[in-house]
C-alpha cells in the first residue's frame, strides 16, 4: 500500500506517540530514515520525569502525561514505565538564597519540593563534597523513565492499531499535487493529504524539501558518559544529583553512574558523537564536586536535543502549505511530554479540538502553533 491518510516522518518518540494516539482513526505510515526507530535522540536519552522541568507549556504537558505514565493501557509494557528516583539540586553555601527561592517557586508546581541542608544532602549522596554541596533542594517525585519500554510500547500499540512502519526510508522529495503530498523516499513513494514532520534534528531539512521556510529548529549536542562507582558506594538509592547552575549532573543507571556536563553545543543534524573535551569537562566538574574518581568511562555517547527559539515544542499545521504539520523542537522534554504531546498532535492533525484536560493545565494550540514564529526572513 502506498496511499495513506497521514504520513509521519520520523519514528522517534514524537512520531511514535502520535501514531499511537491516532489509534486506528486514520491510515498511518511511519517513516524512519535509519534501520531502527529511535536511533538518534530517543535512543540516547537518559530521561527523568520531573514536573518542574521546562517552561510553563512544557510543565503543563508533563503534568498532563503523568496519568498515562502511572497507568498505561493494558499490555503497553511488561513493567512500570516510571520508577522512583528523586532529584537533588545542590550548590555551595552562597547559593542557598537562590535555591530557597527556586524551591518556593517549584512548590507552586509540586508541593513536595523542599529545601535540604548539608547533613541531609550528605545522607542522600555521601560522595558530594561540602564545599560544592552545602545548600540544596529535593524533588522526591522525580522518577526515572524506561525510555526503551515507552518507545517500544508506542510503536507496538500503533502497529497493533494498523499503522505501518517503514525503516531505511530517508525522505528525498516532498511535493504537493492535487490535494496530496507525494513523499519520495529511499524505500519507495507514498501519498497522503497530511504529512507530520516529526524528524527531530532534521525537521528544517524536511520543511525545505516541502519548499517551506525554517522555524528554525536548532540541534544541540549533549554529551553523556557512564562510569563505575566505588564498590561499596551503595548508589542504588542515590537520587539524580544536579548542579544548581546546571553545569553537571549524574544519576545511578544499571549499576553504574551516568553523567553529563549539561552541554548544549550547536550542531548540524548528524549522527552525533561525543567530544573528548566535553567528556574531560564532565569528568573534571564531577571529580571537583564529589569524592568520585572517574578513571575510565565505561561508555560514552552524544545525542541531539533540538530546540525552537522559545524552547517550546512546535505542533500544528503550517499556514504556508496545506496538510503540512509540524511536530518538532522537543528539546530535552520530548520523552516526559510524549503521552500528552502525542494526543495533542493526533487531535489537531485530525482537525479536532485541543484536549480539554490539557487546556485546563494552561497550554493551548496557539502556544504550540508554528504561526507564533516570524519566518519572513528565514
Amino acid at each position: 500500500m502506498t496511499a495513506f491518510d497521514i504520513v509521519i516522518i520520523g519514528a522517534g518518540i514524537a512520531g511514535a506517540s502520535t501514531a499511537f494516539a491516532l489509534g486506528g482513526r486514520a491510515r498511518v505510515l511511519l517513516l524512519e530514515r535509519e534501520g531502527q526507530p529511535g536511533y538518534h535522540s530517543t535512543g540516547r536519552s537518559a530521561a527523568v520525569y520531573a514536573e518542574t522541568y521546562g517552561n510553563a507549556a512544557i510543565r503543563a504537558l508533563t503534568t498532563g502525561s503523568r496519568g498515562f505514565f502511572m497507568a498505561p493501557p493494558d499490555g503497553f509494557a511488561d513493567h512500570p514505565i516510571l520508577t522512583p528516583r528523586g532529584a537533588l539540586h545542590v550548590g555551595p553555601a552562597e547559593a542557598a538564597p537562590r535555591l530557597d527561592r527556586l524551591a518556593a517557586e517549584l512548590r507552586q508546581l509540586v508541593a513536595s519540593v523542599r529545601t535540604v541542608d548539608a547533613a541531609e544532602i550528605r545522607a542522600f549522596c555521601p560522595a558530594l563534597r561540602p564545599e560544592a554541596a552545602s545548600a540544596g533542594l529535593y524533588e522526591p517525585e522525580a522518577m526515572d523513565i524506561d525510555v526503551h519500554a515507552l518507545h517500544r510500547g508506542f510503536l507496538r500499540g500503533a502497529q497493533g492499531a494498523g499503522a505501518t512502519l517503514a525503516c531505511d526510508a530517508d525522505v528525498t522529495a516532498l511535493d504537493r499535487r492535487d490535494g496530496q503530498w507525494q513523499v519520495t523516499t529511499t524505500a519507495g513513494c507514498f501519498t497522503a493529504p497530511i504529512v507530520i514532520n516529526a524528524a527531530g534534528a532534521w525537521a528544517d531539512t524536511i520543511a525545505a524539501l516541502a519548499g517551506l521556510p525554517r522555524i528554525p529548529v536548532m540541534p544541540k549536542r549533549r554529551t553523556v558518559l557512564t562510569f563505575d562507582p566505588p564498590a561499596d558506594a551503595g548508589i542504588a538509592a542515590w537520587p539524580m544529583v544536579i548542579d544548581g547552575n546546571e553545569q553537571w549532573y549524574f544519576k545511578p543507571d544499571a549499576g553504574r553512574l551516568l553523567a553529563s556536563p549539561g552541554d548544549e553545543t550547536d550542531s548540524d543534524a548528524c549522527d552525533a558523537q561525543p567530544d573528548e573535551m566535553d567528556l574531560a569537562i564532565a569528568i573534571d566538574r564531577i571529580e571537583t564536586a564529589t569524592t568520585l574518581t572517574i578513571r575510565r568511562p565505561a561508555a560514552k555517547w552524544a545525542g541531539l536535543r533540538s530546540f525552537t527559539p522559545d524552547r517550546t515544542i512546535v505542533c500544528g499545521f503550517d499556514a504556508k502549505a496545506d496538510g503540512f504539520f509540524w511536530l518538532a523542537g522537543q528539546g530535552g522534554y520530548g520523552i516526559q511530554t510524549s503521552p500528552a504531546m502525542g494526543r495533542v498532535a493526533a487531535e489537531l492533525a485530525l482537525g479536532r479540538d485541543f484536549p480539554a484536560d490539557l487546556a485546563a493545565l494552561g497550554v493551548d494550540a496557539a502556544r504550540l502553533s508554528p504561526d507564533r514564529f516570524d519566518r519572513r526572513d528565514s
